[in-house]
């Protein structure tokens, strides 16, 4: 395994979870939440990742396993893999209470809405759990941007991208519930940005656990459960927070521009 790569992967996995802070910050910086932007770049994530993980993944997935099981064999492991990353990630967020989720979308605006002298502290349980969900959520997907970038650089940078994108608004959702629960600004920053942790925290449990089996069936069954999990998160979470924020068009061209981006990448870098 080649060193360098393995930095590399590492240092995208910790770029896109770090973005919770940037939705933390901007939920301290601006007054109103701008719903069209959010709804045109979760869709976008939404397309990215749904594309790459159909055009991209599940092929490699299976270009990996075919000549380690056959052809038939490898194909079923493949398909087995895919739609057991989306068991696991479903699981995941089946665990979740969904008042605590923080999937749920939020508004800047909420901050605004309770005072510091208004703050309860019976809601500290409620924040700390806040952060905690979006660690857990956050875990996987982790594993899955530092597995892609570490097989294949091009199709991790895309990943790391469009997951970015997806934890900017998690940020704002996180710092809001916190913000509340304490009435601090400072400590729903500090909770959501280290929340965002989790992913390179996925990204290296992952790595030495796997280190010594490291092969292409490993591979192939990861990259496959990769592509489960991501086609998992678009449709159950950014489409329907993208229709949340704005309108079902907005989200649609979002879909469509993230697709065409990323098709358009994949032919001019292949």
């Amino acid at each position: 395994m080649d060193a360098s790569n393995a930095l590399m992967a590492l240092g995208l996995t910790l770029f896109a979870g770090l973005c919770t802070g940037i939705g933390s910050a901007l939920a301290f910086f601006t007054r109103r939440t701008n719903t069209r932007f959010l709804s045109i770049s979760l869709g976008f994530s939404a397309g990215v990742m749904i594309y790459i993980s159909m055009t991209e993944i599940m092929f490699k997935a299976r270009e990996a396993l075919v000549p380690v099981y056959g052809s038939r064999g490898g194909m079923m492991l493949t398909v087995l893999s895919f739609f057991g990353g989306m068991l696991l990630i479903a699981l995941i967020d089946k665990l979740v209470p969904g008042f605590e989720n923080p999937h749920e979308p939020h508004m800047i605006e909420e901050l605004c809405q309770n005072s510091c002298s208004e703050k309860d502290k019976r809601l500290l349980r409620m924040g700390l759990f806040s952060a905690i969900a979006i660690a857990i959520h956050n875990f996987p997907e982790g594993l899955a941007t530092f597995t892609a970038a570490l097989k294949d650089p091009k199709i991790g940078v895309s990943i790391a991208i469009a997951v970015a994108i997806h934890n900017i608004p998690e940020g704002i959702a996180v710092s809001v519930p916190v913000y509340h629960a304490t009435g601090s600004r400072k400590r729903a920053f500090i909770m959501s940005f280290l929340s965002g942790l989790s992913e390179p925290a996925g990204a290296l449990i992952g790595f030495f656990v796997l280190l010594r089996f490291f092969n292409d069936a490993v591979y192939g069954v990861l990259f496959a459960a990769v592509a489960g999990i991501m086609v998992f998160i678009s449709l159950d979470e950014l489409l329907p927070a993208s229709r949340e924020y704005g309108e079902h068009h907005l989200s649609m061209y979002g879909i469509v521009g993230g697709m065409i981006v990323m098709a358009a990448s994949l032919v001019l870098f292949s």
